[in-house]
């Protein structure tokens, strides 16, 4: 099967990307996306995200024609769903809104031989539930149902990403990637998609091995990062430096305990671990546990600065507080998820401090901060501010020299 033109739903974090790289690699690719915004500045060679590297090839790509976007499907060899997958409320069941909107999308336009590959963080059975709702829109079309069904005109299966915003180019290509198919062929017509541009091992199994597979990855890490989160609160309650404790105990050759933060965001390690709890609740108690003391991490932080406030006395104004970083992890525009806007949040809901809000990767606040305070420059907010919390490691802020050894900053990472 020949793989000449691929077709990519979602143009955000991974979508994107995604799709450049197959561009790059000589495949002809049409993105398609729900925000006019998005496609009309990829379609002049340029990006609306943070990630380096990305703009200088998605303008090589627009050029030569290998790349374009779009609100209409076109008809493709093979089509990715690369879309997200939030929750519905309060009670972490997975919202797949997104996906089915993306098959209504592409269905009309499928053909016998096309291979539809779900990229989108999953719980598992999505797969499956893919290929019900592409069977109730192509009813003259076969899709397989089971491992064994091999009479089919659509291939099918499921394969997630692992890779890390500000190193996605290179990890795209060099990654491993698990493949799973509803059968066996759906699996390996899906590796022929991934071969144009992955140099990493193509490695084979079923969908729900491969959905479970992703959010096994980063609940490992979620359970991981719980530890060292509540190592900080022992820490704090027994007057221990947390970090000086940490480096201390990964002397032992067999440790290797991971750095404590202000929480865990994106949207995988945030959420992913929700949704093996949501599908086994009985079974998933070291999971849950450990998404309960990261979540619990930003009203600790809040705790902390208000206590700092609290020590100044009575100022004859409001307090002003600092807050430096809003997106969920160093150098990047990502806010998904992230606890710094958490922390936010909490602090402008009790109406008590004027917020200085610091985020270097961003020209203005998301909608739930536009109303909080005031995105403000480093070196401004270090002059006005009284209490200043340091949530995430930026560049920007290791390059300011001595910034957290005055007693009004407090800082909540280990790499500044």
């Amino acid at each position: 099967m020949s793989i000449n033109k691929i077709s990519v739903s979602g143009l955000g974090y991974i979508g994107l990307p995604t799709a450049t790289m197959f561009a790059h690699y000589g495949a002809h690719v049409i993105g398609l996306d729900v925000n006019q915004h998005a496609i009309e500045t990829i379609n002049q060679g340029k990006i609306h995200i943070v990630e380096p590297g990305l703009e200088e090839i998605v303008k090589k790509v627009v050029e030569s024609g290998h790349l374009k976007a779009s609100l209409i499907a076109e008809p493709a060899d093979a089509f990715l769903i690369a879309v997200p997958t939030p929750f519905k409320g309060e009670d972490y069941t997975p919202d797949l809104s997104y996906i089915e909107a993306a098959v209504k999308t592409i269905a009309p336009v499928l053909e016998k031989g096309n291979v539809v590959i779900l990229e989108s963080t999953s719980p598992v059975g999505a797969t499956e539930q893919m290929v019900e709702w592409l069977s109730e829109l192509r009813p003259d079309l076969r899709f397989p149902r089971t491992t064994t069904d091999v009479a089919s005109d659509i291939y099918v299966a499921y394969c997630p990403e692992r890779v890390l915003p500000g190193q996605v180019i290179r990890e795209l290509v060099e990654n491993d990637r698990t493949i799973g198919g509803i059968t066996p062929e759906s699996a390996k017509k899906a590796a022929e998609v991934y071969a144009i541009f992955v140099k990493g091992e193509l490695v084979i199994t079923n969908a729900r091995t491969a959905e479970m597979t992703k959010l096994t990855e980063n609940a490992f890490r979620d359970v991981n990062i719980a530890f060292a989160n509540e190592l900080s609160l022992i820490g704090d309650r027994l007057d221990i430096d947390v970090w000086e404790l940490i480096e201390l105990a990964n002397r032992h050759p067999r440790v290797n305990i991971l750095s404590p933060g202000a929480g865990v965001g994106g949207h995988c390690i945030a959420v992913d671990p929700w949704f093996i709890v949501n599908k086994t609740p009985d079974l998933a108690r070291m999971v849950a546990t450990a998404r309960e003391v990261n979540d619990y991490k930003p009203k600790w932080v809040v705790e902390k600065i208000e206590q700092n406030v609290t020590k100044l006395g009575d100022l004859g104004r409001k307090p002003k507080v600092a807050l430096l970083g809003l997106a969920f992890k160093p150098d990047i525009d990502d806010l998904r998820e992230s606890p710094a806007i958490e922390i936010a949040k909490l602090i402008a809901d009790k109406s008590q401090y004027d917020l200085l809000l610091v985020e270097p990767n961003v020209d203005v606040l998301p909608k739930k901060l536009e109303k909080a305070g005031v995105l403000t420059a480093v070196e401004d907010a270090l002059k006005l501010a009284d209490v200043v919390a340091i949530l995430v490691g930026h560049k920007e802020f290791k390059e300011i020299k001595n910034i957290g050894e005055t007693t009004k900053v407090l800082n909540f990472v280990s790499n500044i």
